[in-house]
This record gives structure tokens, sequence and C-alpha cells, in this order.
């Protein structure tokens, strides 16, 4: 059969050098949402529900996208008209979100930058399966890693090297400071000419030409076993009506309203879909989702706390540093923006510490193999997040985030590479879409469950969410033990593991 071409090193760069402006947007929001939202008046404890915007749109866009790119062709190709259409709505978000006067108008924003985001993301992961044969696929998706630390590292620090040039990181209150501001503006800028590059030096395979390659794999039909379906989707929406009615019967935290909305929602959609005689888009997905490979059922898991400890962090991050370490959560008061700031930093050094560990994963992969590999780097940062419940300076959380940036860098990396070699295709857009329901879900369930917990069992201190993140990484770390390496060459694990009863 045809063998996909090998890529040079530089056509790799191209290919994902558009990822280090996609995440200079993503840094900006993660790091500066929640400083914004207290600025405007929000309470800790509304923060999650506030951050309910990103997972929202991420369940909704990416599926759609990668569905609608896996049909797509035409002369400006396959997944690179996402890639344009993506960063132009970003750009305009950027300009507008720090320019936000009160708290609905910047969480209206967040809704369009985050889906504008998933628009040009989705299609990225796709195109490294597009584009590289299997043996090279790690290494590109290492290379969107490196550029993703690179462009988060500059986009996080970048509030805080302004204000070391004299920028004021300090307004009146209810006002963003312009350190804020002006970053949001270069971020703009940043992501608009990182994708351009490459849109415009890059290349795709037509449809039959990917259909012909020796990794192709074939799509399979299977009916649907309607039956199964509607008692699934009857038993979710029972579960999601129940949780809702009991949320309003004993006046729990209206935050709880959005698990049981959306338990409601999946429950309705398999319930059409097990009665529907038409074939379309949403009917199609969810079909696919239930048709879901093996490894990506194991992998789920795996997602699924992995990326619980992510939101926590990015959530909660500046109000334990500014209250822990910096001893305020006044947003108009010195110590509080000086600690926002000094997040800004810990999330560059994270970002940094990725894009140096994105270099070393082929080698520890090599050695280990793809599974423990993502364990032993999980595992370094779940020990990140638990540490900066003791740690006292915040000098010394630069610590903390080394062991962080590891985990993130394989989180991005290491499971799209046990994964890619066990999709079609013909639908690799609308599996990596659906994959990520998988970092969406638990972002919802965090914005859902998190401001609860701090505020029922730790009186509303936002440390220990970073501490929840930490057992959560820990959690994902022994999952990914069941997950089959598609290689068939990883080397063996150690007798003490014993990854059958995982």
């Amino acid at each position: 059969m045809n063998h996909k071409p090998t890529l040079s090193f530089w056509q790799i760069w191209n290919m994902c050098f558009g990822f280090l402006g996609i995440q200079f947007g993503f840094a900006l929001q993660n790091a500066n949402v929640s400083r914004i939202f207290q600025t405007l008046g929000a309470d800790v404890d509304e923060l999650a529900i506030l951050w309910i915007a990103a997972p929202l749109t991420g369940l909704l866009v990416q599926p759609i996208i990668g569905y609608a790119s896996d049909r797509t062709w035409g002369r400006f190709g396959r997944r690179r008209p996402y890639f344009m259409v993506g960063a132009l709505l970003t750009t305009l978000a950027l300009l507008v979100m720090p320019n936000s006067s009160v708290l609905w108008v910047a969480v209206g924003t967040l809704w369009v930058m985050d889906a504008s985001i998933n628009v040009s993301m989705e299609p990225f992961r796709a195109f490294v399966g597009d584009q590289l044969p299997p043996r090279q696929r790690p290494t590109g998706y290492a290379m969107q890693s490196f550029f993703i630390g690179i462009g988060a590292v500059v986009a996080s620090a970048l509030p805080w090297l302004l204000t070391q040039y004299g920028v004021s990181n300090t307004a009146a209150a209810g006002l963003l400071p312009d350190s804020v501001k002006y970053a949001f503006y270069y971020g703009a800028v940043v992501l608009l000419a990182a994708v351009s590059w490459t849109v415009f030096t890059t290349r795709e395979y037509p449809p039959e030409q990917l259909r012909g390659f020796s990794d192709a794999k074939p799509v399979s039909h299977r009916p649907v076993a309607a039956t199964a379906v509607r008692g699934r989707g009857l038993a979710w929406l029972l579960l999601g009506v129940g949780g809702l009615a009991a949320v309003r019967y004993w006046a729990l935290d209206k935050q709880l309203f959005v698990l049981g909305g959306g338990l409601s929602a999946y429950g309705l959609a398999l319930l059409y879909v097990s009665y529907s005689r038409s074939h379309n888009m949403l009917t199609q997905i969810l079909v696919d989702l239930q048709d879901m490979p093996d490894a990506m059922r194991r992998l789920a898991v795996v997602q699924f706390f992995s990326w619980l400890a992510l939101f926590a962090m990015w959530i909660y991050t500046t109000p334990a540093v500014t209250q822990m370490h910096f001893g305020s959560a006044d947003t108009a008061s010195q110590a509080y923006n000086d600690g926002a700031d000094w997040v800004g930093v810990l999330f560059a050094a994270y970002n940094g510490f990725a894009a140096l560990a994105a270099l070393l994963i082929p080698v520890l992969v090599r050695w280990l193999g793809l599974r423990l590999s993502h364990l032993v780097n999980l595992s370094l940062g779940a020990a990140g997040l638990l540490s900066m419940l003791v740690i006292r300076d915040p000098d010394w959380l630069l610590l903390s985030m080394l062991g962080v940036g590891f985990a993130w860098a394989s989180i991005l990396s290491l499971p799209y590479a046990l994964l890619s070699d066990s999709l079609p295709a013909e639908k690799m857009g609308v599996y990596m879409g659906i994959f990520n329901f998988f970092i969406v879900i638990p972002q919802l369930v965090a914005a859902s469950l998190l401001g609860v917990v701090l505020k029922q069992f730790f009186a509303g201190q936002a440390i220990y969410a970073l501490a929840i993140g930490g057992g959560s990484l820990l959690i994902a770390g022994v999952c990914v033990l069941r997950v089959p390496d598609p290689s068939g060459d990883e080397p063996a694990v150690p007798a003490a593991i014993n990854t059958d009863g995982v």
C-alpha cells in the first residue's frame, strides 16, 4: 500500500506553529479571566459557575467543527479554513475582553472567545493525524506542546512584564489595569500572525489520497442498537431530572443545576437518536460516541481526571495565591494585584517547563513507553499542586510549577499519540472532537461542584481546590495503565504494578 511520506523538521514546525498563537490567546484567558471577573465584582465562590462558558462552548463546538472539517475540501484545504476563521474571531474577542465594563459583558465575551479558540484548536489535533505517518505523530504532538509552552510562557507573564517596564498594574475599583489591557492587545496580534503562518505555509492531502495511505483505518458502520440506546437515554434523563428536583426541593447550591441540566440534555439526545429515522450531524456524532474504539474509552477516564485538575488550577490559582501567599482578597489593593501578576508568572513558568518537557518526553517514551511516561508526568503534576498547600514563600511556588509543567506537556501530547493510531482517517476530526468531550465534561463538573465543595467543606478557601486537583492527577496516572498501547512495543510494566487490577 501507499505509505504516507515522512515530513521534515521544518514542515512539522510550520504545521504546528499556529498553536503558538492559539495558546497565546488561551493562556491570556486562563491567567486573567478570574482576575477580570473579580475586578468586575464576582465573589470567589461564583468564579466556577462564571467559567461555565468555556466547557459548554467546547462541548458544542468541537464535535461540530470536527464533523464539518472531515467533510470539507476546497481550494484552501480541509482543516485550514477553520484555523483562519477561528483566529479572526478570537482576535476580535481579545480586543473586547479587557474593555468589558460590567461582569455580564465579560462573561459573554468569554463565551465568544472560547468558542472561537475551539474553532481553531480542534482541527489542529486532526491536522497532525492527517499529515504525519504514525511513527511521526508523537513528534508532531510534542511539537504542538512545545509551541503551546512557548506561547503560554510569554502570554501568562505579559501583564507582569509590562508592569516591570512601567505600565500600571492597578486601577480604580471596577476597572482593569493597563497592564492587562495591553497584554490582550498584543495577544490579538500574535495569535493572528502565528495562525496565518501555518495556513499559508502548509498543504493538505485531498480526502481520496488520505484514504489510500496504508495507515488509514477502515470506517466501521455498525447499526444502532436502538433499544439499548433508548434505555441509556432514559436512565440519564431520569438521573438528570431527579438531580434537578433534588436541587430545587432541598434548596441546594444553584450551581448544581448545571450538572443536572447536562445529564438531562444527554439523556434527551440519546432518546432522539434511538427514535430518529434520519441521518444527520447530531445522530452521527452520537452514534460515533457509542462506537468509540476501546483505547478511546479507556483514555476518556484518564482525560476526565486530568482536566478536572487543570480546570481547578485555572479557576482557583489566582484567589488561592492572592489569599494565602499575598494576604489579600481586595481586588483594588496593591497586594492583590501583585499576587495576581505573580500568578501570571507562575503560569508562564509551568508553560516554560512544559516547553522543555516537550523536548524530553520523546526520550522518556523511548525508555518507558507511552503509558508509563504519562504516569510519571501526571505524578509530577500532582506533587506540584499538592505542594502549594505547604509552601508559604511565593517564590518557591516556581518549584511547584515544574511538576505541573511536565504534566501539562504530557496531557497535551501522549493521550493523542495513544489515540490517533486507532482512528479512521475519514473520521479523524469528529473523533478528536468527541475525545474532547472528556476534556469538557470534567470542566462542567468542576464548574458546577468545585464552588459548592469549597463553600461547604473548606470555608471558601481556594487553596483546597488545588489539593483536589493534585488528587485527581494521581487518579488519572493510575488509570492510564489500563490503556492499550497501539505500537505494541512498549516496555513491560514492572511486576509490582498489576494493570489488570486497576
